[in-house]
């Protein structure tokens, strides 16, 4: 079937279109869209594919889904529209990267990460409005589990940031003798303070990148 997503991801991710699974889920989440209000908006389900690559992933950050509050989505996790106020863990993200490289961000619209190769993936790509977790295990895990899977086959020299026991989980996907995994507990304000803070993941993600011959992020 034909799915708007850029296209090295529907190359790489062609299978899975044809899965009865994604045949499933799709089909749920026309309906769901149809009946009643979801988030992100439907032309930005796909927005962290379409802003990165798959050849141009540098750094892969793993949320579990959307924000659900109506307006706060926008296709990539923990990032809200600038004008905005940024969400708990976004703020708790922005304190550490003050606290690792001294710098200070103010824009909560975090593309400009995902234009430089960061890959801001949400384990679930879709969410009923005012209902955290609504469209958990119908069939996104699958689909998003298989574009970590291969990355970790198919490049080299990527960090994937874990935050989290949920985003921690997803380690077993990835080959860490071809790439660098970072984990700690995740910015939550009920989490942060058990180990997010002091964990340096922007600095370490830049020092890695740097030693295998890439580009650092401009996290600022």
């Amino acid at each position: 079937m034909s799915v708007r997503i850029e296209e090295s991801w529907k190359q790489q991710l062609q299978a899975e279109f044809e899965q009865p699974y994604w045949q499933s889920l799709t089909a749920f989440v026309r309906a769901e869209y149809a009946a009643t209000q979801c988030c992100p908006a439907g032309k930005n389900i796909f927005r962290a594919f379409d802003l990165t690559p798959f050849s141009d992933v540098k750094v892969v950050i793993l949320g579990q889904d959307p924000y659900h509050t109506p307006g706060a989505a926008m296709g990539f996790c923990f990032s809200v529209p600038d004008g905005n106020r940024p969400q708990p863990s976004l703020q708790n993200i922005f304190q550490e990267l003050h606290n690792d490289l001294g710098l200070d961000r103010r824009q909560t619209d975090l593309s400009d990460w995902a234009q430089q190769g960061v890959f801001l993936l949400n384990s679930v790509l879709t969410v009923r409005a005012r209902e955290a977790g609504s469209h958990a295990n119908k069939g996104w895990e699958t689909f998003t589990d298989s574009a970590i899977r291969h990355l970790s086959q198919q490049r080299e020299n990527i960090v994937f940031i874990l935050w989290g026991s949920y985003a921690i989980a997803k380690r077993a996907l990835i080959d860490s003798r071809k790439h660098l995994v970072i984990t700690s507990p995740h910015p939550s304000p009920f989490s942060a303070h058990k180990g997010f803070f002091g964990s340096k993941p922007f600095s370490r993600a830049n020092d890695y990148l740097a030693a295998n011959g890439q580009s650092p992020i401009h996290w600022a």
